[in-house]
């Protein structure tokens, strides 16, 4: 497959996925990628579209449909010199390889006092909005959040995508990488070649004085239409765009917070255990004098998700929800 960002003006996430991957494959033969159905399908939400048709079946391999194996395999190679980027076709059945993510792969290079490493990827689709249900639609990252040793990225936008993949993929750590399937057919300007996004470095999307809005994945976009439904009110909010939850860029925070004084965190994670909770206590012990209000989280509620798009919008975080929130801290 060619370049899919020659010459272009937008790509969508979709075919930012695919790119960062082949980028990767092109630039290291190690590279490879396997999982369910990413092969002649182009995987279920064409993730992989083209990259057996590049790269060959020696590099691209289906596997059958066992999230034990995919892993397992994963590790298996990784730890033997390959770069294996392995897909879990929902984040939702991480859970089915819990014990080689949790157990197994992150533990290995300290295990064996760095002789040996695991650099992989396991890359899925994360997350809410499009009424998958309960079992398709978790927004996944604090599970991994809880697990010392793994990597955890969750870009919002195309150049973000490949930038943070190439980045995963070279990572001599485990990395998770989290693509929001609410956001694959949004767009943006891609990037230039040997694009690389350092894991753990947060960006300023949007500059402001009067509230910080910090946001992943899919909530970003939720996030600036509230900042701009809030600057027609005279409100001027600030968004940070984590990109990474391990490493956690906390200091790009305390550096917005130092100019707006007042915290939001919106997250898709359900409220109880979510990413925001860990922010919050490094912002109470490392930045409480910067603070003139309380901070408040808006974060999913603690249900399991519904299909229905009326009940599951009651659940997710939106736009009237951020704006309401941010109201209540302006007026503090």
């Amino acid at each position: 497959m060619a370049d899919v960002t020659a010459g272009r003006d937008v790509i969508t996430y979709r075919e930012a996925v695919a790119e960062g991957i082949a980028r990767e494959m092109r630039r290291d033969a190690a590279v490879v990628c396997l999982g369910e159905d990413i092969g002649e399908a182009g995987g279920v939400f064409k993730t992989t579209a083209g990259l057996l048709k590049e790269f060959g079946p020696e590099r691209v391999w289906d596997t059958p449909i066992s999230e034990q194996a995919i892993v397992g395999a994963a590790m298996g190679a990784a730890m033997t010199g390959m770069r294996p980027v392995a897909e879990i076709m929902f984040s939702d059945f991480l859970a089915c390889c819990w014990d080689y993510l949790a157990n197994e792969i992150p533990k290995v290079r300290y295990m064996t006092g760095g002789q040996v490493t695991v650099p992989l990827v396991v890359r899925t689709a994360n997350g809410g909005g499009l009424g998958f249900g309960a079992q398709h639609s978790q927004a996944t990252e604090n599970w991994a959040l809880t697990v010392p040793g793994l990597k955890i990225a969750a870009p919002a936008t195309p150049a973000d995508v490949i930038g943070m993949m190439a980045a995963a993929v070279r990572s001599e750590d485990p990395v998770v990488f989290f693509e929001h399937k609410g956001l694959l057919a949004s767009k943006g300007a891609p990037p230039p070649p040997d694009h690389v996004v350092e894991l753990g470095r947060a960006a300023v999307v949007r500059e402001g004085a009067d509230v910080t809005l910090v946001a992943l994945a899919a909530m970003v976009p939720v996030a600036l239409e509230a900042a701009a439904r809030l600057a027609e009110e005279g409100v001027d909010a600030e968004i940070v765009d984590l990109r990474s939850l391990v490493p956690l860029d906390t200091a790009t925070v305390l550096a917005s917070l130092a100019k707006t004084s007042r915290l939001v965190t919106v997250e898709e994670n359900p409220y109880q255990g979510g990413w925001g909770a860990t922010l919050v206590s490094v912002v109470a012990d490392e930045g409480f004098s910067l603070l003139d209000a309380p901070v408040r989280r808006v974060a999913g509620e603690c249900v399991p998700l519904p299909f229905a798009d009326a009940l599951e919008e009651r659940v997710i975080p939106t736009v009237a929800k951020v704006v309401a929130a941010v109201r209540s801290l302006a007026a503090y």
